[in-house]
């Protein structure tokens, strides 16, 4: 009878071994290569720019699951497309997103869709069962602009959740983080140049490149990130009418 219930129990246990298993496998080959993760937000002018995403996974990844990531990248580019934007698969493991936006409230709108996509309803539901399972984090970017004579005064602010990134134990302690095994950035890009500005604790600080019109911010994958800027943009006025409005454009403040 002991005999019985050690077997059965050497049983449970391989069991249990062999249901982690593709899960170990997933996080060595994640290891040894790693998943590129850059956003870009690009302001050419006042009306016009566009948001820009390189993702690229290590082979070792796709090579082990190839269909897992053959399915994430259409339900990324389904999400491009409802958004007008563009997709560019630049090698099997290599993709470029280019979403374009007018101003900064269609760029706000546009990049929250994008990352905190509407649930569908039970009637509607166009997702696949891959969506439904993939890590959910909150994203929120938000795009503040004021008109000032020539100029167009710009306040960006992005407040990233990246905590479900974590791989947590049932007791809620960090069993790997994925800070070694996904590098994601955030870029600016704006025609005169950008300052970073930290209103909160713990805002991230930006690498300068490009005399100043380049910011990038490093992501940390597992925490919660914040980080916020403010640039210029030229916004001249062809057409002055006599009841044009210098402070807010619309015409029914003061004239000249």
């Amino acid at each position: 009878m002991k005999e019985q219930n050690v077997k059965d129990g050497t049983r449970k246990k391989k069991k249990h071994f062999f249901f982690i298993l593709p899960l170990v496998f997933c996080l060595l080959t994640l290891v040894t290569g790693c998943v590129q993760y850059d956003v870009g937000v690009n302001f050419e002018s006042q009306t016009r720019g566009e948001i820009v995403q390189h993702i690229k996974l290590g082979e070792r990844l796709t090579s082990f699951s190839s269909e897992t990531v053959a399915e994430w990248l259409k339900s990324v580019e389904r999400r491009v497309r409802l958004l007008d934007g563009k997709t560019k698969r630049l090698s099997p493991t290599e993709v470029l997103v280019k979403i374009p936006f007018n101003n900064g409230a269609e760029l706000q709108d546009k990049f929250n869709q994008f990352y905190n996509p509407i649930a569908p309803t039970t009637k509607y539901r166009t997702g696949s069962p891959l969506e439904t399972d993939l890590p959910k984090f909150e994203s929120h970017l938000s795009v503040k602009q004021n008109n000032l004579l020539l100029v167009l005064r710009n306040r960006l602010s992005l407040e990233l959740d990246l905590r479900s990134l974590s791989l947590l134990s049932s007791n809620g302690s960090l069993l790997l983080s994925p800070g070694g095994l996904l590098e994601l950035d955030f870029s600016l890009n704006t025609p005169w140049g950008a300052e970073s500005i930290e209103t909160a604790a713990g805002a991230l600080v930006p690498e300068t490149y490009q005399q100043g019109k380049q910011l990038v911010w490093k992501l940390k994958p597992g925490e919660v990130n914040y980080l916020e800027a403010i640039f210029w943009i030229p916004s001249p006025r062809r057409n002055w009418g006599a009841d044009y409005c210098l402070i807010c454009s619309r015409g029914h403040c003061f004239e000249i």
